[in-house]
């Protein structure tokens, strides 16, 4: 298995667009997520679509973006839209792909990540600690996370 940037392999941007827009679309349009695809294609910029293959076969995907509750602009970066495909599901994929983004951020200088979902007691099971609710537009409420990347996070003092 294999994770890598989305512009690597951009033969794969429709059936992540696909994804997310099925996972994640209600209400917007298809053309939302095609856009956010398509604008992830810049080496080191972000939005930044990561994607796991075994051999050409897409399994899963997971972005790192500016910004993905726009009621909470004045947080970032943001880990979003992590989806995998049903048939790579329960083997740790999910997983994989956060600590990916997280050892991403972590390397590019940031001291924290952020994500927001509405289910509870699965991203902490991976070190994301919830930090409160927000709104996603229009009004669903949401749970908010956040995750440490400074290399002394969790390291016990003396």
């Amino acid at each position: 298995m294999k994770i890598q940037p989305l512009y690597d392999a951009p033969h794969h941007a429709d059936q992540v667009t696909d994804w997310l827009w099925q996972a994640f679309g209600d209400p917007l349009p298809r053309e939302f997520f095609a856009s956010v695809i398509d604008h992830s294609q810049t080496p080191d910029a972000l939005p930044l679509t990561f994607i796991a293959t075994q051999g050409d076969t897409l399994l899963g995907t997971v972005g790192l973006w500016r910004c993905d509750l726009i009621s909470r602009q004045d947080l970032w970066p943001w880990m979003a839209a992590l989806y995998v495909s049903e048939t790579a599901r329960g083997a740790g994929l999910a997983g994989k792909l956060q600590r990916h983004v997280i050892d991403y951020a972590r390397e590019q200088g940031y001291t924290q990540l952020y994500l927001y979902s509405a289910c509870r007691d699965f991203y902490e099971r991976f070190g994301w600690h919830y930090i409160g609710d927000g709104l996603d537009y229009p009004a669903t409420a949401v749970h908010l996370y956040r995750y440490d990347l400074s290399l002394s996070a969790g390291a016990s003092t003396e």
